[in-house]
């Protein structure tokens, strides 16, 4: 039971003891789905200082950054 390039650390919890591949795919692609730059786009908002932006090119292009730049942060909608 491998999905490919599967990089992340999850606990599943079910009611039987088995898993078939055929579920742990239909899980990825769901993970697959929800983790997308859309997706995070559309959770999180760039405030930038004095300013908030949902623009997502700025997000995206600040989420790059392993530290945020001084003054701007990510915060989530959620």
């Amino acid at each position: 039971m491998t999905m490919k390039s599967s990089n992340r650390d999850i606990l599943v919890l079910l009611k039987s003891q088995t898993i078939t591949d055929g579920d742990l795919q239909k899980l990825h692609n769901i993970l697959h789905t929800i983790e997308s730059p859309e997706q995070f786009c559309k959770a999180h908002e760039l405030v930038n200082r004095n300013r908030i932006t949902s623009a997502p090119s700025k997000i995206l292009r600040e989420a790059r950054h392993y530290f945020l730049r001084p003054f701007r942060f990510l915060i989530n909608r959620n």
